[in-house]
């Protein structure tokens, strides 16, 4: 019997192989929309607003992936269709594997307080000087917004905290700048007169989404005190992505201090 013959005696004839095929169909464009979202804001092809509409229709994608990708898998089991069976358990797994990390995200994002400007000095915030006029010309406030931000920090993030270094202010001023190179910052500013400051920008690996950082040295009888401020430019919370950066940029100074 040829093979033609043998393809046409199968069970379900094409039709659990266009079910699968289609389901493979689905997944290829839900990661090119969610892959593309980021890169398309970044250069300027899209707005913010068709932005995040790229992601959410590249969730629904998946999720429809996911939807004929089962339906697949019931038809190739009637049928007993074993090679349509290992595609459709791989176009599932596959899809919800690149669906996890905005699933992630986006539970993060619910999680987290309104909030875009994080500092260790709820008090007194570091100031941003140098860029000032950038945050100027941004949607977001220069000065740091004010209680109603602190009470939020101080419910979310109690760790947020400033970190004492029992170092001379020269090591501690090496150790600061070398850490927020660690980092993957560019430095705006370094301000060694009236207040020790170190500024820089921070920018977000997929959207691009430009955050400042401004590290503030101060001395102590027995050491010296150590405050970071990280504020977004734009959007009203921050998925929590402020708090972690201070919390990566102190695990860099703990490393550079010994």
């Amino acid at each position: 019997m040829s093979a033609l013959n043998r393809q046409r005696r199968q069970r379900g004839g094409r039709w659990p192989t266009r079910i699968v095929g289609f389901s493979v169909l689905l997944l290829v464009l839900a990661a090119l929309l969610l892959a593309g979202a980021g890169p398309a804001y970044r250069l300027d092809l899209l707005a913010l607003g068709g932005a995040f509409n790229m992601l959410r229709l590249g969730g629904l994608m998946g999720l429809g992936a996911i939807a004929v990708a089962v339906l697949a898998l019931l038809v190739a089991l009637l049928c007993r269709r074993k090679g349509v069976v290992w595609m459709s358990l791989f176009t599932t797994a596959a899809t919800v594997a690149l669906l996890a990390i905005p699933w992630m995200y986006w539970q993060r994002a619910q999680s987290a307080p309104p909030i875009h400007d994080i500092t260790t000095d709820l008090e007194d915030p570091p100031e941003f000087v140098a860029l000032a006029p950038a945050r100027e010309a941004a949607p977001n406030a220069v000065d740091y917004p004010g209680e109603s931000f602190a009470r939020r920090q101080r419910e979310a993030y109690p760790d947020i905290q400033s970190r004492h270094f029992p170092l001379p202010l020269a090591t501690v001023r090496a150790a600061a700048e070398a850490a927020v190179l660690d980092m993957g910052w560019e430095i705006a500013d370094i301000n060694i007169d009236a207040v020790d400051t170190i500024e820089a920008t921070a920018t977000t690996t997929w959207f691009g989404f430009t955050d400042d950082v401004v590290v503030r040295l101060t001395q102590e009888p027995d050491g010296i005190r150590v405050d970071v401020r990280s504020a977004s430019r734009l959007g009203r919370g921050d998925a929590g992505a402020n708090a972690q950066r201070i919390r990566d940029y102190f695990e860099a100074l703990q490393q550079r201090t010994g």
